[in-house]
């Protein structure tokens, strides 16, 4: 639609995870810094939890594509509603293991046994990356400890990683996980991005999309994204696309405060942001009311100095 008009070859602000639109922000530098350190350890569980929309599952496959295939066997759930044998069944598929279906409990755990052995003979670290964790049942959580429980006398054989929303981070704060949780080595929690990190997000992803030229959002404008959306990179998203759109249809090369205000108002993801009262407001109301306060308690004793003056 706007491609041709700003000079694009492909749209920017897509909603699918491509990792070929991953800025290196601080918050996913680290994050992805971490994971790959953790791994390195060959310890345990690792975390990483964030708001909806904060960028967990395009982190999830930007590991899976740099990941050492080498050195690292990777097996990808990224639909955990499953029970304890559903899950048992995936990995093994995962893995490579044939004629699961056919196979009991005891018999699929025995043939995951073996095969994570096979793999760690041949010099190969076994993760699995569980994206919406959030979405494990919790007999399903605990089947997935068990699995962590295969080991040799020096390692870990089975390493996880789990991608979640903050529900994940209450799951794990029941008593009943209080053992998965002791066994969680890093954790990282996604924040928001603040107008710095924005500015460079859109950027970047429209140098990506083929973009050349000045700053295509005034930077009023993006203030004004971030506000809408929280910091939150698919709010984001949205409210850019939206944004370019108006701002083609007015025939108009840069986005303005009225182009995102109006994606805004068509945009119903931003409005719990846009009703948040500021902090500010507050402390500006009780500084106003307490003045008002002070100059009608001090209103006698002014009018009696008066009176004693003339």
């Amino acid at each position: 639609m706007y491609e041709a008009f700003f000079g694009l070859h492909e749209k920017p602000f897509a909603l699918t995870p491509n990792t070929g639109f991953l800025v290196q922000l601080a918050p996913y530098q680290a994050c992805l810094n971490l994971l790959r350190v953790a791994l390195g350890e060959g310890e345990g569980f690792i975390k990483v939890t964030g708001e909806v929309g904060t960028g967990k599952t395009l982190l999830c496959r930007t590991l899976l594509n740099e990941l050492d295939a080498e050195r690292f066997q990777l097996a990808y759930l990224p639909n955990p509603g499953m029970s304890p044998t559903g899950l048992r069944q995936a990995l093994a598929r995962e893995l490579g293991i044939e004629g699961i279906e056919e196979l009991d409990t005891q018999a699929v755990l025995e043939a995951l046994h073996r095969r994570l052995i096979e793999l760690a003979a041949a010099g190969k670290s076994t993760v699995l990356l569980i994206d919406e964790a959030q979405a494990l049942p919790t007999a399903t959580l605990e089947a997935l400890r068990l699995l962590t429980n295969l080991e040799t006398e020096r390692a870990k054989l089975l390493q996880v990683v789990l991608f979640g929303q903050p529900e994940l981070d209450a799951t794990l704060a029941r008593p009943e996980f209080r053992q998965l949780r002791q066994r969680i080595t890093f954790s990282y929690q996604l924040r928001a991005l603040d107008v710095k990190d924005t500015s460079r997000y859109l950027s970047e992803r429209l140098a990506v999309a083929g973009y050349r030229g000045e700053s295509l959002f005034e930077m009023p404008a993006v203030r004004c994204l971030v506000q809408g959306s929280g910091g939150i990179p698919r709010l984001l998203n949205i409210l850019a696309h939206k944004a370019l759109m108006v701002a083609f249809g007015e025939g108009v090369r840069q986005v303005r405060v009225s182009h995102v205000k109006r994606a805004r108002r068509d945009t119903e993801g931003a409005q719990p942001f846009l009703h948040r009262r500021s902090p500010w407001l507050g402390w500006g109301m009780l500084v106003g009311v307490l003045s008002i306060v002070l100059v009608v308690g001090a209103w006698p004793w002014l009018a009696h100095w008066r009176e004693w003056l003339l």
